[in-house]
């Protein structure tokens, strides 16, 4: 994907006819979306676009600028220079930042954190949604995000919206990030479920519950932000995963899209 220096305009939904639907996921921090959209666009044949590497490939520029996430400006300006670009794998996107992979380290919790408040600029937003309008005009695609059923493809013909409680949500990013967890693949581990074991040392501990309090405080950043707040879309089917396997998530949202399909 290559950046213009164009001022972003409002972002609007799509009109022309798609050849093949677009699969839209969104949901807080932490719920699985990217595991989901993995499996989905690999069981239904479409392409895999991870929106939110997006945001956090920039917010990953921006702290190696040292530029402050609460300046609109510059951030566009830094938008203007920047390449990134989403390569579909068998188990993810492989992120790519002005040629260099970047994708573990836009999973660690700075970029994380950095991305949510990057995202809360509407000019630097709707600048985004351009871009992932251009990716999946086509369609074909599963897109995963916060705001791709009510702002990116509101007329997308499959609407999920992925959740969880936050303890639990939070869990699973600790392991995500924790090398003695990351045999498991992707951002689900069906293993949290359950309460953290009690033997995680204090220290482990401590750094679990922080991931949690960032977690919460991320969701009340997303959802109350101006433009394109975190909110399930009116006609989005709502799926919590809080006490679901992963092979019951993965089973729920392929009914899901085969409920919206046509036969």
């Amino acid at each position: 994907m290559s950046q213009t220096n164009e001022t972003p305009q409002s972002p609007q939904p799509a009109t022309a006819k798609r050849h093949r639907p677009v699969i839209a996921i969104d949901g807080p921090a932490g719920a699985g979306k990217s595991t989901l959209a993995a499996h989905l666009a690999r069981r239904f044949g479409f392409l895999n676009l991870e929106t939110g590497a997006m945001y956090r490939a920039l917010a990953l520029k921006a702290i190696e600028n040292d530029l402050s996430f609460d300046e609109e400006a510059p951030l566009l300006d830094l938008a203007a220079y920047t390449r990134i670009a989403l390569e579909p794998q068998a188990e993810g996107n492989r992120v790519l930042l002005d040629g260099q992979d970047v994708s573990r380290r836009v999973r660690e919790a700075d970029v994380t954190a950095a991305a949510s408040k990057v995202s809360v600029h509407p000019r630097l937003r709707a600048w985004m949604v351009q871009q992932q309008q251009a990716l999946g005009a086509g369609g074909g695609v599963v897109m995963e995000g916060r705001d791709i059923g009510t702002a990116v493809f509101p007329d997308a013909e499959v609407k999920i919206f992925l959740d969880a409680a936050p303890e639990v949500r939070g869990d699973r990013r600790y392991r995500q990030v924790t090398p003695s967890f990351q045999k498991f693949s992707g951002d689900y581990d069906e293993s949290t479920t359950s309460a953290p074991d009690s033997q995680v040392s204090e220290q482990q501990r401590i750094k679990q519950e922080g991931i949690i309090r960032d977690m919460k405080e991320r969701d009340e950043r997303d959802r109350n932000r101006a433009e394109s707040p975190l909110q399930a879309a009116v006609d989005a089917v709502i799926l919590d995963s809080t006490t679901l396997s992963l092979d019951e998530v993965l089973a729920r949202a392929e009914q899901i899209v085969r409920s919206h399909l046509p036969a």
